[in-house]
């Protein structure tokens, strides 16, 4: 189920002349029994909402006074997210003839005749307020309070997000709470500002739409809307001629594959990025520590203590947390382990709240190998908003590659990364014979359109990412290692990772030090197989100073390569 919550207007949608009808209540009825939310957001004070709404107790949060109040009306508890008005302002407002006047707990509310004079006070008394019109009235609150913001509080409460929410209105004031919902629709006589912004607009008008919309919604979840929420889909990069390549945010799984320093990670990363940005929560499984530098990701677990399925329930509760699950601390061999008891935890949890909206699944060959034989049993029939990433897409369970609808060819050998996930899935592959690999470019194939694979320029992250930090910083790069060596060959010490090299600088000696610095060997290996430009071009500026002494020289290299891989002090 996509949409579990509707947040409905009051007067003019759900309720016309301040009335909800019978035939209205029994829809509302039959959308809690479907399992779904119904939230009600209005301009009203609560005194007066309550006062003339007989179906309170269909509701599981209200928020009133355009966004001032969140109400509960099984426990009965006020939640006011503003401040309450100011009485220098009310006094005012009555001196200078306005009238009438309704003082809420959060709202001061008049007719829209005296708009002009409201606004002159709030400006002249210098109040960070704001002045608000919906229709005839005219609405006075705290900056930075509305229906959209009221909405948020409503939905963190239930542990919702906007993704999930499908909401309804008909005038000027819902113009705030539409734009954030996954789902806009207007009823049938709603401004046309109303009507223009939304997805769907209702056949017949307030709660006769409702009704409408109600039983779309539990008829088949509004699966007939997609092209209308193009304003939430993902952008991946362009073709070559220029177009807009975009990634549904709803219904797809991705595969990205490609060899061993290709760029895999960084690209996901990109994704990632821009899918936070849209208010997308994700979870990301992070067997090598790669994901936790990401901004807005909490990283939990590390290469010295292990995380648990329950802690990552736990901060997964919260709508607005994104969590990358570190596997350091786990020996590879238990990790397909972990994942099997996590996945049907997060599966329930995806149909309770529709969160995490995207997992990604790196080293997704040692998570869901092809031997690996509870793949059935644990995982769900279809993957769900899923993002694989693997160096080798043949070695992954076959039943989970069967779900992938767009795969992601990064390196300099796409059309055999995407000849492997043929032949493992039995999908035919038609390889255009123009297409060819270019540097700056991946290979995608759009699985479900029919049609053959075609090259694109990803779109980059917004920030820099720096690849396997604890690999380069702590682990064992083999043959890719630094030899200190000398201008006579008299050493032979062996960096093979960056917490090494850097020691090993602190303590060889001034003239094999120099040798390297002044010969490049450092930047070169910054560069080549730590595959850190920017590292190599600080270290190139370092080695063509002269009028550093040496000490400064391994001071400022060693501090530069803390600085981006936080070594051990």
């Amino acid at each position: 189920m996509r949409y579990l919550a509707l947040v409905a207007d009051y007067d003019g949608t759900l309720a016309s002349h301040g009335e909800v009808s019978d035939a209205t209540v029994r829809a509302l009825e039959r959308l809690r029994i479907s399992g779904r939310r119904v939230i009600l957001i209005t301009g009203r004070r609560l005194d007066d909402l309550l006062a003339v709404c007989s179906c309170v107790r269909l509701f599981d949060l209200i928020v009133a006074e355009n966004g001032g109040i969140v109400y509960d009306p099984e426990t009965r508890d006020q939640f006011l997210l503003g401040n309450a008005p100011s009485e220098r302002l009310v006094q005012t407002l009555r001196t200078r003839g306005v009238d009438p006047i309704e003082v809420g707990q959060v709202l001061v509310a008049t007719v829209a005749a005296h708009r002009a004079t409201v606004q002159d006070v709030v400006s002249e008394l210098g109040l960070e307020l704001q002045v608000i019109c919906n229709r005839g009235a005219v609405m006075v609150l705290p900056a930075g309070t509305n229906k959209a913001s009221g909405m948020e509080s409503a939905l963190r409460r239930l542990g919702l997000s906007r993704h999930e929410v499908v909401g309804i209105g008909d005038a000027e004031n819902d113009h705030s709470f539409l734009e954030r919902c996954e789902c806009a629709v207007a009823v049938a006589d709603a401004i046309p500002s109303i009507r223009e912004a939304a997805a769907l607009i209702t056949k017949d008008r307030n709660g006769n739409g409702v009704r409408e919309l109600i039983d779309a919604l539990i008829a088949d979840d509004l699966s007939g809307i997609g092209d209308e929420l193009r304003k939430h889909w993902i952008a991946l990069g362009k073709r070559v001629d220029g177009t807009a390549v975009q990634l549904p945010p709803y219904g797809q799984n991705v595969l990205i594959a490609g060899p061993s320093g290709s760029g895999k990670s960084t690209l996901t990363a990109a994704i990632v990025e821009r899918l936070i940005s849209k208010d997308y929560q994700i979870c990301v499984i992070d067997p090598e520590g790669d994901y936790g530098t990401l901004h807005e990701v909490v990283a939990l677990g590390n290469q010295r203590r292990a995380p648990s399925v329950a802690e990552v329930l736990s901060l997964l509760e919260d709508p607005k947390l994104n969590l990358s699950v570190n596997l350091l601390g786990l020996p590879l061999a238990d990790r397909p382990a972990f994942f099997a008891q996590l996945v049907p935890n997060l599966h329930a949890m995806r149909a309770r709240t529709g969160r995490p909206h995207w997992l990604v699944l790196d080293e997704a060959h040692h998570m869901l190998p092809e031997t690996w034989g509870h793949t059935a049993s644990t995982l769900p029939q279809k993957l769900q908003e899923t993002i694989l990433v693997t160096v080798h897409p043949d070695h992954v369970a076959p039943a989970i590659l069967s779900s992938i609808d767009v795969v992601v060819a990064i390196g300099h050998s796409p059309g055999a990364t995407l000849a492997r996930f043929s032949e493992a899935t039995g999908r035919a592959l038609a390889w255009p014979e123009d297409l060819s690999y270019q540097p700056d470019q991946v290979i995608v194939w759009w699985i479900g359109d029919g049609k053959p694979p075609f090259a694109m320029q990803p779109q980059p992250g917004r920030a820099e990412r720096i690849r396997h930090l604890r690999k380069y910083a702590e682990g064992d790069l083999r043959w890719h290692s630094f030899f200190f060596r000398g201008p006579d060959g008299r050493h032979n010490l062996k960096a093979q990772n960056l917490v090494v090299f850097c020691q090993i600088a602190e303590g060889i000696g001034e003239e094999t030090w120099l040798f390297h610095l002044r010969r490049g060997d450092y930047s070169r290996w910054f560069r080549h197989c730590i595959k850190d430009a920017h590292l190599a071009d600080e270290t190139e500026r370092i080695a063509h100073r002269r009028d550093l002494a040496p000490w400064q020289t391994r001071q400022m290299i060693r501090e530069l390569v803390s600085s981006r891989y936080t070594l051990p002090a």
